[in-house]
């Protein structure tokens, strides 16, 4: 067996039971080019420091620049007898440019070192995954558009409410991403603290310069407090529980899109291209791919979960415990970033059925609330008219009448404050129209909304 780089003072070597669960190298490994390019930012600080020569450094960036391409090319072989990527990848540098290698790990530990190289991740990441979301809003916007003048039942307990634009609903979708775009900038700020130079748990006694190595790699500061520093994974934990919330968006409109899309709505049909079928039943158009991103919100949920638990009731500094933090991690970033992508593309095909959409609200039950809006502008108090307009419904539901139907001799049954006007009050279209103020489904407040979103 092998001989560790940090086998000085034990005296048997590791179990090959211990290598296989201990090592972390079957899952980070993807972390090479952050670890790398941490490495490279610390020998240059090394050398601008005097703590190594500037030869030495140059001979040890090279080496892990060489390094980097062999993994790029696949030509890099990985052993769990490496136990994490940083091993590996400081094995590898020792045998290609010899004892000079060994010096790159003065005045850093594996616990921050490995503190960085998820923070240099997920950077990335975030800013990937708020590209994705900005690609998905583009697209509702462009269904909105598109729709602009389609009118829907909004629902509350899922039971006809209020008319509202088939626009303004994509809108409030709109408004769900927009918060979850702020809150990864927000998470952003606190992944993007530099903890190098904090060591194993108390710092370091060579004359480091943080603030250098912090700019070479492009953080806007650096951790404060060195326990904390290699201990902290709040901002993994933080961005798990944006994840969170996007997906469970994600999850509620595919509730959506699977209710609508079936045959007893039928309000929209989805592309053939992310739909699948029976291999029973000739039929069947399933909605995989909605159903399918609800499934994998519970998976994101519970890394979320797991690492809340792992971190619970772990004392300060690091623990062998926190390893367990990259695979809740890497899964959520790249499950929520397969989700956006397949949500971009599909909703893009989406169709929507008007005339279904239309017969959905023939009753013209969906105008109640309008009625007795009526009523009070006509001096009626709201509760009292609320009653009114209550045995109104009773009334056409025992005769099966649709509201817009009724005559004005039979409005005036139920109170003598209707007027001639209410025959031309009562339509969804003006229903909607009356909506016109700040966060309203009337089209003019719809189409501004969709200007200034597109203006971000």
């Amino acid at each position: 067996m092998k001989k560790k780089l940090w086998s000085g003072r034990f005296l048997e070597s590791t179990n090959k039971l211990v290598d296989n669960f201990t090592a972390s190298i079957p899952f980070d490994w993807k972390l090479y080019k952050y670890d790398i390019a941490g490495s490279i930012a610390h020998a240059k600080m090394l050398a601008k420091t005097g703590i190594i020569k500037k030869a030495e450094a140059d001979k040890i960036v090279n080496g892990l620049k060489a390094i980097e391409k062999e993994i790029d090319a696949g030509k890099f072989k990985f052993s769990i007898e490496d136990e994490d990527i940083h091993m590996a990848v400081e094995k590898r540098l020792i045998s290609l440019i010899g004892d000079t290698g060994k010096k790159l790990h003065t005045a850093r530990s594996r616990n921050d070192q490995v503190a960085l190289d998820i923070r240099l991740y997920l950077r990335d990441e975030i800013k990937n995954i708020i590209s994705l979301i900005d690609r998905f809003q583009k697209s509702l916007l462009i269904i909105a558009k598109k729709n602009i003048d389609v009118i829907m039942p909004g629902y509350t307990h899922l039971q006809q409410a209020q008319p509202i634009l088939f626009a303004h609903y994509i809108l409030a979708y709109c408004e769900m991403f927009k918060r979850d775009r702020d809150r990864l900038l927000d998470c952003y700020k606190r992944a993007n603290v530099m903890p190098l130079g904090s060591g194993a748990l108390a710092g370091t006694t060579f004359p480091i310069d943080r603030g250098y190595t912090a700019r070479l790699l492009g953080f806007d500061d650096v951790t404060k407090n060195s326990l904390d520093a290699v201990s902290d994974r709040d901002f993994i934990i933080e961005f798990l529980s944006a994840a969170s919330i996007i997906i469970m968006h994600l999850s509620r409109m595919s509730e959506e899109l699977i209710i609508w899309s079936s045959s007893e709505f039928g309000f929209i049909e989805l592309p053939d291209a992310f739909c699948t079928g029976s291999s029973m039943m000739p039929q069947k158009k399933n909605p995989d791919v909605p159903e399918l991103v609800r499934g994998k919100t519970g998976r994101i949920y519970s890394h979320l979960i797991s690492l809340l638990v792992t971190m619970k009731g772990l004392p300060l500094a690091y623990n062998k415990d926190m390893q367990e933090d990259k695979e809740p991690l890497f899964d959520t970033v790249d499950t929520l970033k397969a989700s956006l992508e397949v949500f971009s593309g599909m909703i893009k095909g989406l169709k929507i059925n008007t005339k279904r959409i239309e017969s959905s609200m023939s009753d013209g039950l969906i105008l109640a609330t309008d009625a007795a809006d009526y009523l009070v502008q006509k001096g009626v108090p709201f509760r009292s008219s609320h009653e009114i307009v209550g045995r109104i419904v009773s009334y056409c539901l025992k005769e099966k009448k649709a509201l817009t139907s009724l005559t004005l001799s039979e409005w005036k049954r139920f109170s003598p404050d209707f007027k001639e006007d209410i025959l031309n009050f009562a339509s969804l279209e003006k229903a909607v129209e009356r909506r016109n103020h700040i966060g309203g489904t009337a089209k003019k407040q719809v189409l501004k909304r969709i200007r200034e979103i597109e203006q971000v």
